[in-house]
C-alpha cells in the first residue's frame, strides 16, 4: 500500500540500505532513551509524538513542494507534475489517516470495557502497530512517492522534515531526561544523519545520471531503470541448444535438426547409402536379336 507500482524503482540500492539502517538504528536509540533513561516506556507520548510528527508531514510537504514548483516554473510547467502530485498526496494522506487512527485506538481503550471488547481493540491496536511501522520504513524510502516527481525531491524533503523537528525539540528544551550535551547529539542525531544521506543521494544521481534538483523533472535527461539479473544486455537469451525445439520455433534455428535424418537408408544427400541398384550385381544383358548381313 505504501509503495505502490507507479512509485519508480531506486536507482541505486545502497542508499536505500542506508535509510534502512538509518530508521532502525533510530529507532533502537529512541526506544532506549524512552525506556532506561526516563524511567520507563510511555506507550501515549510516543503517540503524540507520533501523531504531531504527521501533522507537521501533512503541512510540512506540500509547502516544500510549492516552493519547488517555485523554482521549477522557470524551465516547465506544473500541469506536467499533475498526476505525480496528487499520487504522492494521496499517499501521505493516507499514511497520516493510519497514523491518526492508531493513536485514537490506543487512546480509547480503559479498563471499563469488558475482556471480550478489550482483547479485540488490543489485538487491533497490536495489528495496526505492525502496519504502521512498516508503513513508515517504506515511505522513509521514497518519502511517499515523490521519486516520481522528481528523483531529488525525496533526500530535500527528508532533510526538512528532520531539521524542523529537531529544532522544535531545542527551542522547547525537551531534552528527553538526558544532559544537556547527550541531548543536544541525540536530538541532532536524526537531522545530520538524513542530511548526509540526502548529500550522498544528490551528488550521486547529479554525477553520473546529470539530475540536479533546480532543474524541472521534464527537463532532465532520461535516466534508465536499474539493472536487473534476467534484463543484461551482453548476456544472449539462455535455451537448450540440444533440445528438440518446438515446430514453430525451428525457422532460422542453426542448430535445429533437419526435417529428415540424413543417414537413413535412401535419404537424399547420403554419400553412404546404397544407390538405387546394386553397382556388383550383374548387368542385364539385353536381348539377343539375330544381325541382318548389311546390318539394320
Amino acid at each position: 500500500m505504501f509503495h505502490p507500482a507507479w512509485i519508480p524503482d531506486s536507482l541505486d540500492p545502497s542508499i536505500d540500505r542506508l535509510k534502512r539502517l538509518r530508521v532502525i538504528a533510530g529507532v533502537i536509540a529512541s526506544l532506549g532513551v524512552y525506556t532506561y533513561v526516563q524511567g520507563g516506556f510511555d506507550i501515549m507520548e510516543l503517540m503524540e509524538n507520533a501523531m504531531v510528527a504527521s501533522i507537521v508531514l501533512l503541512f510540512l510537504t506540500p509547502l516544500t513542494v510549492g516552493v519547488m514548483l517555485l523554482v521549477w516554473r522557470r524551465t516547465g510547467t506544473v500541469r506536467q507534475l499533475r498526476a505525480s502530485l496528487f499520487n504522492s498526496f494521496k499517499l501521505l494522506v493516507l499514511f497520516v489517516g493510519c497514523v491518526v487512527g492508531l493513536v485514537l485506538l490506543v487512546q480509547s481503550e480503559s479498563s471499563s470495557m469488558g475482556f471480550l471488547r478489550s482483547l479485540v481493540t488490543a489485538l487491533t491496536s497490536l495489528w495496526m502497530a505492525v502496519f504502521v511501522v512498516r508503513g513508515a520504513v517504506r515511505v522513509s524510502g521514497n518519502f511517499f512517492g515523490t521519486a516520481a516527481v522528481h528523483r531529488s525531491l525525496p533526500a530535500l524533503l527528508a532533510t526538512v522534515t528532520s531539521w524542523l523537528m529537531a529544532s522544535w525539540d531545542l527551542v522547547t528544551g525537551d531534552l528527553h531526561g538526558l544532559s544537556l550535551t547527550m541531548g543536544i547529539v541525540f536530538i541532532l542525531g536524526a537531522p545530520v544523519t538524513v542530511t548526509a544521506i540526502a548529500l550522498l543521494e544528490t551528488s550521486w544521481l547529479k554525477r553520473r545520471y546529470g539530475i540536479r534538483l533546480g532543474t524541472h523533472p521534464a527537463s532532465l535527461p532520461p535516466t534508465p531503470g536499474p539493472v536487473r539479473p534476467t534484463e543484461l544486455p551482453h548476456v544472449p537469451p539462455q535455451q537448450n541448444p540440444y533440445d528438440h525445439p518446438h515446430p514453430s520455433t525451428t525457422v532460422g534455428h542453426p542448430y535445429a535438426p533437419a526435417p529428415q535424418n540424413p543417414y537413413a537408408p535412401g535419404a537424399a544427400g547420403n554419400p553412404y547409402a546404397p544407390g538405387p541398384q546394386n553397382p556388383y550385381a550383374p548387368h542385364p544383358q539385353p536381348p539377343h536379336r539375330p544381325q541382318r548381313p548389311y546390318g539394320g
